[in-house]
């Protein structure tokens, strides 16, 4: 598998990482400042795109726009649900199971050929 196949799945993880926390990862310091908050997400998010605009150019040249979106979805959904239990400690239930694996129906269907 080329480098133009894999790279983007790669990027897509590490960007997803990073975006998690900064949409997420201050509900853990709920007694920090907004305006600290709103400006070290921002950060975080900075390096979220310095990996995904690379992770869909790259990869358009060999997915689809939907595909690279769906992918985005899907890998958005783990890294979530990893980061909701180990970092903040909220359970998953049945319903995030079911819910989570229409999406993976979904995305199923996009990248059926």
């Amino acid at each position: 598998m080329s480098f133009a196949y894999w790279a983007p799945i790669a990027l897509l993880i590490g960007s997803n990482v990073f975006m998690t926390m900064a949409w997420y990862g201050h509900l853990k310091f709920k007694d920090s400042p907004l305006h600290w908050v709103i400006l070290i997400s921002w950060g975080i998010a900075f390096v979220e795109y310095c990996m995904a605009v690379p992770a869909n150019r790259i990869g358009h040249s060999v997915y689809s726009a939907a595909e690279l979106k769906t992918m985005q979805e899907v890998i958005t959904l783990v890294v979530f649900a990893g980061f909701s239990v180990w970092v903040l400690g909220e359970p998953l239930t049945w319903k995030h199971a079911i819910g989570f694996t229409l999406i993976a129906v979904g995305a199923g269907v996009i990248f059926y050929k």
